[in-house]
This record gives C-alpha cells, sequence and structure tokens, in this order.
C-alpha cells in the first residue's frame, strides 16, 4: 500500500506480550493512557466506563490466582481493569468500555509499552477482591509494561473472508 498512516503502522506492529521487564510506568504515561480511553466516542455520550488502575506490586500478584494462573501477570508494571457500568448503559456499555480499552492497548504500544488482554478470570472473585459494585461488568484486564519479547506476527485470514461487499458472501472488488 502506497498510504501511510501512523495509526496503521502501530496496528500492523502491535503484539501480545506475554514476558515483561520490571520496571514501573510513571503518572504521565498512566494519564495519557488514561486520557485516550476518556476521548473514546461512546454511545449517547454516556462514558459508562470505569478503570482500576493497578499500581501495587502486592495486589498485581494477587491477581494471577484470580485470572486462570497466568503467571506473567505479575511482572506487568500496571493492570488496568476495564468495567462497563451496564446501569447507565445496557446495551452498549460492553462495546464502549472495550473500544476505550483498545485506545489504551494502541497508545501503550506507540509509546513502547506491551500489552496483553486477559478475558480468562473469575469475575466474581475479581468484584469481591477489588471491590467493585455489582452495576459494573468487568469487560478485561490490560497488562502494561516494559516488554522482554517480540513475537512475530500471526497469520491472518485474507481479506474476501472477512469482508463481503453490498450483500453477504459478493466478493469485495479491490
Amino acid at each position: 500500500m502506497n498510504i501511510q498512516s501512523r495509526v496503521f503502522e502501530v496496528i500492523l506492529n502491535r503484539r501480545s506480550i506475554r514476558k515483561y521487564k520490571r520496571g514501573e510506568l510513571s503518572r504521565e504515561v498512566i494519564k495519557i493512557l488514561l486520557e485516550a480511553a476518556r476521548w473514546v466516542p461512546s454511545a449517547k455520550n454516556l462514558q459508562p466506563w470505569h478503570f482500576i488502575v493497578i499500581t501495587d506490586r502486592k495486589i498485581i500478584e494477587s491477581l494471577v490466582p484470580i485470572c486462570n494462573n497466568q503467571e506473567f501477570i505479575k511482572d506487568a508494571a500496571v493492570v488496568i481493569v476495564g468495567l462497563a457500568d451496564i446501569e447507565k448503559s445496557p446495551k452498549w456499555a460492553i462495546v464502549d468500555t472495550t473500544i476505550a480499552l483498545e485506545h489504551i492497548v494502541l497508545v501503550a504500544h506507540d509509546l513502547g509499552f506491551g500489552t496483553c488482554w486477559i478475558g480468562a478470570f473469575n469475575e466474581d472473585e475479581l468484584k469481591k477482591f477489588l471491590k467493585i459494585p455489582d452495576k459494573y461488568k468487568v469487560v478485561a484486564l490490560i497488562t502494561i509494561g516494559y516488554p522482554d519479547e517480540q513475537p512475530p506476527p500471526r497469520p491472518r485470514k485474507a481479506i474476501d473472508e472477512i469482508a463481503s461487499e453490498n450483500f453477504f458472501g459478493q466478493k469485495m472488488q479491490f
């Protein structure tokens, strides 16, 4: 492609990181990541999300058994828990929160940090441990830190396997 897009480059080069070097994220970096989430559009501009930013090493380590014993979590500098306020926006809160989390992931990668989506967790245990009110659904956790690996790209389906033009099954023409 001849079109140049910095965002597209970030998307192409971002990988799930499951091996981190120890180190802390500055408050400035954390604020930038939260700003990226804050500016996400949402249905009716309800902004139905809340983020728990976990920086305490003991709390991060305590997440490992709650997250199906994914040991790499303990090495992340920060874990962000994305919560969707399902009372405020029953239909769109989860989607809107997911978009906000992905903005965090992309900006973190652009700043040189590694991230990984964590979707395997015991929601009831996590809500009890982090004192999360019932009106919130835990969407996902994001680990963030200094990458200690560079995984290669994984295979992707062809465009004509994932998209149609005008009607389902009608091949896209490029």
